[in-house]
């Protein structure tokens, strides 16, 4: 169960965190996976990775903000590997703030990438997928696209707009076999929280590390591997029979809060 040889699969934003979890696990199960990364180096890394534990990956330098650009990694990709099996929107950047302390800058540069780099991402492959007459799409959406969350205003604009396409693309292209999906996760332990906790909380991170933890019910943040595992499932040929759907994996916040 859960294999995907034979596929390939694009992971953006593949160089570290849940992306760099979801092409180990990807590449495990049999994929190729090609990752389109903005930081060259982190995304040469994974693919070292990948390759030391048997797997096959390749990187391209991509930014996800460049609709010309992604949609030329797609072309090439499709030329090279005769095909396109499965994307997984999961680039993306957070900001902190509210409706009055987020600028109109604060807000264009999170749709940039958030909403913008998701739409160019299906809007390159959703025509290969379409003529193949098959295809996967996860995105990676959040628990703000479900819940308030303080303090993340534009981080919850984007985020609801990443769910509400993903029912968009579900819904248009049900008839033509590609499945859309996307994941909305609480906090995840990744490398990103670490530095934002050194950056702005200078000899307080454990505490505060602790206090965001406690936010889950479940009393800690998710592992970027226990989210790369809902990515494998919804992907994977098991899960034939969902579209459509935003699962969440928060740890009880939705529910037990």
């Amino acid at each position: 169960m859960f294999q995907l040889h034979g596929k390939t699969a694009v992971i953006t934003g593949g160089g570290s965190g849940i992306g760099r979890a979801i092409a180990r696990c990807f590449a495990r199960q049999g994929a190729h996976v090609a990752l389109l990364e903005r930081d060259a180096p982190a995304g040469q890394a994974v693919v070292d990775e990948i390759a030391q534990a048997g797997g096959a990956a390749e990187a391209q330098a991509c930014d996800m903000t460049d609709a010309d650009a992604v949609r030329q990694c797609l072309d090439a990709l499709v030329a090279r590997r005769g095909g396109l099996d499965i994307l997984v929107n999961n680039a993306g950047i957070a900001h902190i703030g509210n409706l009055t302390t987020t600028t109109g800058d604060d807000l264009d540069r999170i749709y940039q990438v958030n909403v913008k780099g998701v739409y160019h991402g299906m809007q390159a492959a959703v025509p290969h997928m379409a003529a193949a007459g098959r295809g996967v799409i996860l995105n990676l959406a959040s628990i703000a696209s479900l819940v308030g969350i303080k303090d993340r205003f534009a981080y919850s604009m984007s985020k609801g707009a990443v769910l509400t396409m993903t029912l968009s693309v579900a819904l248009d292209y049900i008839d033509q076999g590609i499945r859309c999906n996307c994941i909305c996760p609480a906090r995840v332990h990744t490398p990103f929280v670490d530095n934002f906790l050194r950056q702005n909380y200078p000899g307080q991170e454990q505490a505060v590390f602790q206090q965001l933890s406690q936010y889950q019910p479940i009393g800690r943040m998710a592992e970027p591997d226990e989210v790369a595992a809902l990515a494998l499932y919804l992907c994977s040929d098991e899960a034939a029979f969902i579209t459509g759907a935003a699962y969440p994996i928060d740890g009880g916040v939705i529910n037990l809060r």
